[in-house]
């Protein structure tokens, strides 16, 4: 395993959850417990840092347990060989401009990527809908039978 700089696998990593998109996504219940669902993030890089968003329901189960314990670690496994990991800290980003900026991207951006919103949510004003920012302190971009990359604040 390598330690190395995000901007070195910045590249990588985007090009995998960008085609990936779905993965599962595990919290811990209240008994500190995992619990996994999957969901569908978007990413970008902010100042050399990963920053991920989810559009998710706003008052879900997951809401109790990041409530309790803000963290979460994602799993994108569409090549078992070649998986991504990211642990994350989680929070909810309940700013109407932000939560109008993650709509837009979404409705924007092409198919898998994006998608239509709406059929969620309604609107954007919708008080379900919910913008769940990702901050990283670990990205790993593993590799079976390469040299696995990792990078860590």
């Amino acid at each position: 395993m390598k330690t190395t700089f995000f901007p070195d696998l910045a590249d990588d990593f985007l090009a995998q959850v960008n085609t990936i998109v779905w993965c599962n996504v595990a919290t811990v219940d209240s008994q500190q417990r995992p619990r996994s669902r999957v969901l569908h993030p978007i990413w970008e890089v902010v100042d050399g840092r990963p920053v991920g968003w989810i559009a998710t329901g706003r008052h879900t189960l997951k809401t109790k347990h990041l409530a309790r314990y803000p963290h979460v670690s994602l799993a994108y496994v569409a090549n078992p060989l070649k998986p991504v990991y990211v642990e994350c800290r989680a929070t909810w980003e309940d700013d109407p401009a932000a939560k109008q900026r993650l709509w837009d991207w979404f409705t924007a951006a092409p198919p898998p990527l994006g998608y239509d919103l709406s059929a969620f949510f309604g609107t954007v004003d919708n008080p379900g809908y919910g913008a769940l920012l990702l901050t990283p302190w670990r990205v790993e971009l593993g590799d079976l039978f390469g040299q696995t990359r990792v990078w860590m604040e």
